[in-house]
């Protein structure tokens, strides 16, 4: 019974579309290192999405590993409508009109899926379309329609996205629609939820406790795109179990200048209370065309590592793209290089000698004085791997934000807990049968068996 840890502690989110939903691709990104297949409820068919949830289960089953399926749901997403052919060219100073009739568009008439347009915007506003690539300024809202000015123009095609920075939508962030896809997935035994548009922590709780009335325990991501979500980010961290930066609204909502900023913040601060963070959008978007990324996206991810995420995500590069299999290759190639590099590069990201001086703190928990202790002792001595019998994750998981050289060796007799530890650099969860009585007999036999460690090797064991 052989067991093969990957050439990378940092996990890969795919987003399954119509370019990797086989089963024979499915396979081959699991072989090059995906972690956590996305579903993307904003796109596809329920029906669709339950063949998706079975292929992947099916391969997963067959290369006896895990992938834990993150549902993504779409959230009060604005987008325009069905255009009459495309794409149509906006052009800079011509007039537009956007309207909430259900209407084919046009270059002069385009319809749009929020009914409150009217009442959420005044003249002086300033729309954007395609993640921002096309800006209009509102000039006149009358009745059902907004008529604008094009500032920058370009192509549009069908259902792209429009976002209003800086206006406060009149809309709740979880949706009725939302909440029927969260019953589907229940139902098809998926517990691990991305919600989009988070402003506040209550947003997380509507999908927890739907969830919880149903009898079932979920884990929640917040999405951060809004800038109600950065002011409110210590509230959405306490409630959530995880954060996806998710770059593309949040780049349109806030100054794209700010980005890179405000991505290391959250990362450093997920870091701190042990929820892993997952950076999202255009990570390696050229290779949605090309064979090869460019220079600038191997940084990007490279550095989206250094600042401590512990999963890279690929949306429209898996969904859509004609090399998604190279796409993951890629990523996991990138990670392998900078972590083999983490000791000569460490910077705030370092997190141990910044949480040194705060430990014996009020809010310390018993779990961070032990993960501490653990990552200390790793760097003290040459340790194999960390063994961690957990109920919750918990120390798993604040033992990874620490990102010590070896892998953490999780093991649960939760399914749900077992999934979602695919998520959490360095973590190589397994998973404990029920009838196993002595676990700890177990686990040492099962990390003998599969090659994990060889006599001699020192280990260091902590239970959660």
């Amino acid at each position: 019974m052989g067991v093969k840890l990957p050439d990378h502690k940092t996990k890969i989110v795919c987003t399954i579309g119509p370019a990797s939903h086989s089963e024979t691709v499915l396979e081959e990104l699991m072989g090059r290192g995906m972690n956590v297949a996305r579903l993307n409820f904003a796109h596809g068919t329920v029906e669709g999405h339950r063949e998706d949830i079975r292929r992947i289960r099916l391969v997963a089953a067959k290369l006896e590993r895990s992938c834990m399926i993150l549902a993504d749901l779409p959230g009060p997403k604005i987008r325009v409508g069905k255009l009459q052919s495309e794409p149509i060219m906006l052009k800079k100073g011509d007039p537009v009109t956007l309207t909430t009739k259900d209407v084919p568009g046009t270059a002069s008439r385009i319809s749009v899926n929020y009914e409150r347009l009217p009442e959420s915007v005044t003249p002086g506003n300033v729309i954007f379309l395609n993640d921002g690539f096309i800006q209009l300024h509102v000039q006149e809202v009358s009745g059902t329609e907004v008529i604008c000015e094009v500032v920058i123009g370009g192509p549009l095609l069908s259902h792209k996205g429009l976002n209003l920075p800086g206006v406060k939508l009149l809309v709740d962030p979880v949706t009725d629609s939302d909440l029927v896809f969260v019953e589907f997935c229940l139902q098809e035994g998926i517990d691990t939820f991305g919600v989009s548009f988070v402003e506040k922590a209550d947003d997380i709780h509507k999908v927890r406790n739907f969830s919880r009335e149903r009898g079932k325990s979920v884990h929640v991501v917040a999405k951060i795109e809004r800038a109600e979500a950065v002011e409110n980010i210590d509230e959405i961290l306490d409630a959530a179990d995880a954060l996806m930066i998710a770059r593309g609204d949040l780049g349109v909502q806030i100054p794209v200048e700010d980005v890179p900023a405000v991505q290391k913040k959250l990362i450093h601060k997920a870091n701190l209370m042990g929820r892993p963070v997952i950076t999202a959008t255009q990570m390696l978007v050229s290779m949605t065309e090309n064979i090869r990324p460019t220079r600038a996206e191997a940084s990007d991810v490279a550095n989206a590592i250094l600042d401590g995420t512990d999963a890279v995500m690929l949306s429209e590069e898996t969904a859509i793209g004609r090399y998604p299999v190279e796409t993951v290759d890629m990523m996991a190639r990138i990670a392998s290089s900078i972590e083999r590099e983490w000791k000569s590069l460490q910077t705030l990201s370092d997190l141990r000698e910044y949480s040194r001086p705060r430990l014996g703190h009020q809010q310390t928990t018993p779990e961070d004085v032990i993960s501490f202790n653990v990552v200390e002792a790793v760097r003290a001595l040459d340790v194999r791997c960390v063994v961690t019998p957990t109920q919750n994750g918990s120390t798993p998981r604040r033992i990874s934000r620490f990102r010590p050289d070896c892998w953490t060796l999780a093991f649960s007799r939760s399914e749900g807990i077992h999934r979602f530890l695919d998520l959490s650099y360095g973590v190589f969860p397994v998973l404990l049968g029920n009838d196993i009585e002595d676990s700890p007999g177990w686990i040492m036999k099962f990390i003998g068996e599969s090659g994990l460690v060889i006599e001699d090797d020192t280990g260091i064991s902590r239970k959660s």
